[in-house]
């Protein structure tokens, strides 16, 4: 399933408020991005910051396999979603 860019940063935002409930991988995105709890907040109007939080998302599978649980979608969603994305087209999992 194709996503459009709206889709997507839905997604990302539904991600970013689950991530903003886990009280121990919130610090460690703030840490691998540099962002702040300011930053994430502005950064959800922005589409660059919410694929940077995808991408943070797909590093480890208990990640995915948590928040994909958690809103009753496909494990591949993210991924769909990313793509959908600023940057996503020029991914390459190599």
């Amino acid at each position: 399933m194709l996503h459009s860019q709206e889709s997507a940063e839905t997604l990302a935002l539904q991600a970013l408020a689950w991530l903003a409930g886990q009280e121990e991988l919130l610090p460690v995105f703030l840490g691998a991005t540099g962002a702040s709890e300011a930053d994430v907040r502005t950064g959800a109007s922005d589409p660059a910051f919410l694929a940077a939080l995808l991408d943070f998302l797909m590093m480890e599978d208990a990640w995915v396999i948590q928040f994909c649980d958690s809103v009753g979608v496909p494990y591949d969603r993210i991924m769909q979603a990313r793509y959908a994305l600023p940057g996503g087209a020029d991914t390459h999992w190599t």
